[in-house]
């Protein structure tokens, strides 16, 4: 977790230091549906190679948003999952969600002129 001594006095700053990528925007998008393996989030995030996600998934396990669970097998199996923490995100990823939806549809009434004008 960020010490209070590194908190941004501004809570939408802390907020956006926490969650503020894509790739945690993206992985928090899929553990709100469950629980997920490394490949099956890897598959679901084709941009994003293995040494960002795993950085990502690393800084939001140590942020209290992510929890990994290793399971004492062979070979060893690893899940991600949202933490109580983590699912408190939930109204923010879907109010952007919602608002994404809005945009794409306003975007695509709008005539093709207006998306060319330069």
């Amino acid at each position: 977790m960020i010490s209070k001594k590194e908190l941004p006095l501004c809570p939408v700053a802390t907020t956006v230091g926490l969650i503020g990528n894509k790739w945690k925007l993206l992985v928090m998008r899929d553990l709100l549906k469950g629980t997920h393996r490394f490949g099956e989030l890897r598959k679901s995030i084709p941009e994003i190679s293995q040494k960002v996600l795993t950085e990502n998934l690393r800084s939001m396990e140590e942020d209290g948003i992510v929890i990994r669970t290793v399971f004492a097998e062979v070979p060893p199996r690893v899940e991600y999952s949202l933490s109580d923490l983590g699912n408190s995100l939930k109204p923010i990823i879907f109010s952007m969600e919602t608002w994404g939806l809005g945009y794409q549809k306003l975007n695509n009434e709008l005539p093709n002129d207006i998306h060319q004008s330069e």
